[in-house]
């Protein structure tokens, strides 16, 4: 039951995946969360998070930001990184998620997508089929509302960590 939050793999940060092997596989398209994926909560777009994210542009994904956030902090984060996005996503709701593959022209089995949540970021993506990719937040300091998302999710990660391991 706990399976359907089950990322289909885990990494520390975004920067970690292997994005040369997705792309021959296939995959053409990278929507991401924003804070705590890419950058700190309410953290503008770092020199080291544009130069990531055009080094996924010149490998040849088309790449998207999709957040929970107000249209402003979505909008000038992806304005300067030179990328597209969705506002008030909804996330889990599908229709976020399928509002930026339809702007990036993709479909689910050829888009990745990688956020620091299960119960909006991979839920979500996995409810469309996309590939999900959980990253470890990059700061515990957070929300009131995330901290306790953070200790429901504890199970599940527990679960999800078993089930790897017996996989091995």
């Amino acid at each position: 039951m706990l399976e359907i939050f089950f990322p289909d793999e885990t990494v520390k940060r975004a920067w970690d995946i292997p994005y040369q092997d997705f792309y021959n596989k296939g995959y053409r398209t990278v929507l991401f969360d924003i804070d705590n994926t890419l950058v700190y909560p309410d953290a503008p777009a770092t020199e080291e998070c544009r130069a990531f994210l055009n080094r996924l542009k010149d490998m040849g994904y088309h790449i998207l930001v999709i957040s929970n956030n107000k249209g402003p902090r979505v909008e000038t984060f992806a304005q300067d990184c030179g990328i597209g996005y969705v506002a008030k996503a909804n996330k889990p709701l599908r229709s976020g998620y399928e509002r930026a593959m339809k702007a990036a022209g993709s479909a689910p089995q050829t888009t990745l997508f990688v956020g620091d949540q299960l119960f909006t970021d991979v839920w979500g993506a996995r409810r469309l089929g996309i590939y999900s990719i959980l990253v470890e937040p990059m700061t515990t300091a957070e929300e009131i509302q995330i901290i306790l998302k953070r200790q429901l999710e504890k199970p599940v990660l527990r679960a999800y960590q078993r089930s790897q391991a017996k996989a091995k």
